[in-house]
C-alpha cells in the first residue's frame, strides 16, 4: 500500500509543482496589469478634482502625484503620465515615504506600509487637501478618500465622501457617478 502511495504521491507532488511554476508568470502579469490601472486612475482622477484656490503657486506649476509605500506604481505611473499635463498643469510623480513634507502634492497614493505611518501621511494630505488614494483596507477608516477594490474581476474604486467634505477638494459627480460606491457624507 505504502508503495502504491509513493507511486501516486510523487508525480501528483511534481504535476502541482508545474502548475505553481506556471502560474508565477500569470500571477505576475495580473499585478502588473493592476500596476497600470491603478496608474491610469490616479492621472485621470487629476481630471475629475478641483483644488482650492493657492493649491498651484502658479498656473502652470506640476500637478504632483506623491506615492507612498508602492515603488512599482510609482514606475508606472511615471511612465503613463509621462508628457501628459491636466488643465495646463504638467503631471509629475515624486515617492514619499513616512515622514515627508507633502508640499507640492496633490493627488497621494498609500500603498502597504505600517498603520501608524499611513494615519500620520493621510491625516498630513488633509491638512492640506490632498487627494488621498489607497489600496489598503483600513484607509478609508484613517480618513483615505478613494479607495481602489475588486468588484466582479475589475478593479474599480470606491469614494468615502465623509473623508472629502472636511477638505476644500471638489470631486466631479462624474468622478462620483464611474466610483463603484459613494458613501456619503454623513455615514
Amino acid at each position: 500500500m505504502n508503495a502504491l502511495r509513493d507511486r501516486l504521491w510523487r508525480p501528483a507532488c511534481w504535476l502541482l509543482l508545474a502548475l505553481c511554476l506556471c502560474q508565477g508568470p500569470a500571477l505576475a502579469q495580473s499585478n502588473a496589469t493592476e500596476r497600470q490601472v491603478k496608474a491610469a486612475y490616479l492621472y485621470k482622477f487629476a481630471g475629475f478634482v478641483e483644488w482650492p484656490d493657492g493649491a498651484f503657486a502658479r498656473p502652470d506649476s506640476p500637478l504632483l502625484i506623491g506615492i507612498a509605500g508602492n515603488d512599482a506604481l510609482a514606475e508606472q505611473a511615471e511612465q503613463i503620465i509621462a508628457g501628459r499635463s491636466i488643465n495646463g498643469h504638467p503631471l509629475a510623480v515624486r515617492r514619499v515615504r513616512r515622514g515627508d513634507a507633502l508640499e507640492g502634492v496633490h493627488i497621494l497614493f498609500v500603498g502597504a506600509m505600517d498603520r501608524p505611518g499611513m494615519g500620520e501621511l493621510l491625516a498630513t494630505a488633509r491638512a492640506q487637501s490632498v487627494l488621498t488614494v489607497s489600496d489598503v483596507d483600513e484607509a478609508t477608516e484613517l480618513g483615505c478618500m478613494v479607495h481602489f477594490v475588486v468588484a466582479d474581476d475589475r478593479l474599480r474604486f470606491e469614494v468615502a465622501l465623509k473623508n472629502v467634505t472636511p477638505t476644500r477638494l471638489r470631486i466631479s459627480a462624474r468622478m462620483l457617478a464611474a466610483a463603484y460606491r459613494v458613501q456619503g457624507a454623513t455615514s
